[in-house]
């Protein structure tokens, strides 16, 4: 199989003429391949919340173009409503999903373009909005292609790694985070052997992780979230590279829910834990993860979704949270595009942005 049909494509892109965000609907995948052209700050809210675009760098460069294809709508032409109109679409955006930082840092520096440049024409500050948007995507193509360099160091050929959720292309751009060493990896003749857990509650470890993996050609095994421990057990895992959605400054990382569990497991088997996301995904503005807040989701995620007739009864309560947080002490390393993380990420993380 052809690689390049993975990492090749662009999942989130302007449209060819400029005026609309064009996206892969993640909620349709593996069954269909749907493609959707947003213009409206309404339907780009949605698709943030309902998951049609996800992963938190895939969700900070669809920010980046939603931003530049709203204000390039605007009817205002003198700054001040513009810039009124344009932190009211921040704003509503921003509130779409609490957890992943990269969505608030994206729309942050789209805001620092138009705050930096008052002085100039808005015709030229959407002009300037364009193409900081795209410099965000291309950006995260590099650092996603350094991520996958520094994580490969980590593994050797055929080693069985397992993942949860999803931080591959579709997530990202390009090659991924967690899933960057395994396809460079691949792409480079390394035969590793993954699990991915399907990780709920929207399944993406099955939907998305197993499907990019396997039509890239890579050895890949589907496993319910409560398997971890006996592939662990049976010596089938050597390492678990998963991603990040938030980094606090302490080294606490939240990611999909189920993460903790299975740095849990990885300690008891003495397997190491590493975390992979760019530096846009490390918030030094939060101390620990205690400060991170955890997006709470619909119980019907739990209770009817994916199901031909519903798994509870209607008044069964649910707890339905998106994320969980990993504490640092279960942390191995922490792999960036400037270099890998190692405790007392205090220290470590710090010098980063240094």
């Amino acid at each position: 199989m052809d690689i390049s049909a993975v990492t090749g494509i662009d999942h989130v892109r302007l449209s060819d003429d400029g005026t609309a965000v064009v996206i892969l609907d993640q909620t349709e995948l593996p069954n269909r391949t749907v493609y959707l052209s947003l213009t409206e700050a309404g339907e780009m809210f949605d698709a943030i919340l309902k998951l049609r675009v996800r992963g938190a760098p895939c969700i900070g460069i669809f920010a980046g173009y939603a931003m530049y294809v709203l204000a390039s709508r605007y009817p205002e032409t003198e700054y001040a409503p513009f810039l009124e109109h344009f932190l009211a679409d921040k704003q509503y955006l921003n509130s779409s999903r609490p957890t992943a930082v990269n969505l608030s840092w994206a729309l942050q520096r789209m805001e620092g373009i138009v705050l930096a440049n008052s002085e100039k024409p808005v015709s030229e500050i959407i002009l300037l909005l364009k193409a900081e948007s795209v410099e965000i995507h291309e950006e995260d193509i590099r650092m996603c292609t350094a991520i996958a360099e520094y994580g490969l160091t980590l593994v050797k050929d055929g080693d069985g790694i397992l993942t949860h959720c999803n931080a591959g292309p579709l997530a990202t751009s390009r090659y991924g985070t967690a899933l960057g060493p395994i396809l460079m990896g691949h792409e480079r003749g390394y035969k590793f052997r993954v699990f991915s857990d399907e990780t709920r509650p929207l399944l993406q470890g099955a939907r998305l992780t197993s499907y990019e993996l396997q039509k890239a050609g890579v050895d890949v095994t589907l496993i319910c979230d409560n398997m971890a421990s006996i592939v662990m057990k049976n010596g089938w895992v050597q390492a678990c590279f998963v991603g990040c959605d938030r980094v606090a400054a302490n080294g606490d990382a939240a990611n999909k829910i189920g993460t903790s569990g299975v740095a849990i497991l990885a300690r008891h088997y003495g397997i190491p834990f590493y975390v992979l996301g760019p530096t846009s995904t490390v918030d030094m503005a939060c101390p620990t993860g205690d400060d991170i807040k955890i997006e709470l989701r619909d119980p019907d995620e739990i209770k009817k979704k994916f199901y031909a007739e519903p798994m509870a009864l209607p008044e069964v309560k649910c707890y339905n949270p998106a994320f969980d947080v990993t504490d640092h002490s279960l942390i191995t390393a922490i792999v960036t595009e400037k270099g890998i993380c190692r405790p007392p990420y205090t220290e470590s993380l710090a010098a980063l942005f240094k």
